[in-house]
């Protein structure tokens, strides 16, 4: 039933996947954009449904990003915004003011432990408060600083986006079990 030929190859194929996948994972360099796009995904606010062929060739005018946008069903969207951590400086000024042009704008920051490295979210309803921390509008417009280089602007948004010990729950103030290590 069983051969020592397909045991083999399964010792094999094991040995192989239990090195390899660490090696992965360790590795958290950010690819350059030129080998891998930034993607754009969420939601536009629905008054600007009839636009927005235009509006997705606005998002993706820096190049070196995909989009995949919606109009949000329910009139306006979410306050949330989601940059991750090889998203390049002038791509993530250029989606935010986009997205603050086209949808409610920005309050929320979303933690970089919960998304992609290559990906911006855009009026985002998928994350829960205890994974995101409120932003002020100074603090948008600090990250829309164009002196800012990538590694300055990743800085802060980290800096802005780090999440609180506790989180509202029902009157109480209970520990974030979702904070991010």
């Amino acid at each position: 039933m069983f051969n020592k030929k397909s045991f083999t190859v399964w010792v094999v194929l094991f040995l192989t996947l239990g090195f390899a996948a660490p090696k992965a994972l360790a590795n958290n360099e950010c690819v350059p954009v030129g080998e891998k796009s930034v993607k754009v995904e969420g939601y536009i606010s629905k008054k600007f449904k009839k636009n927005r062929k235009a509006i997705y060739k606005e998002f993706a005018e820096m190049g070196n990003t995909r989009v995949a946008l919606r109009p949000f069903p329910m009139g306006d969207t979410a306050k949330v915004v989601a940059i991750g951590r090889c998203v390049p400086a002038y791509i993530a000024r250029h989606v935010l003011q986009t997205t603050l042009k086209y949808t409610n704008g920005v309050e929320s920051l979303v933690t970089q432990a919960f998304i992609s490295g290559h990906w911006f979210g855009v009026g985002l309803t998928m994350f829960d408060e205890p994974s995101q921390q409120k932003v002020s509008p100074e603090q948008v417009q600090q990250l829309l600083d164009p002196s800012l280089s990538t590694e300055e602007f990743q800085a802060l948004y980290r800096k802005f986006s780090i999440q609180d010990d506790t989180v509202p729950y029902f009157g109480l103030r209970p520990k974030n079990v979702k904070k991010a290590k």
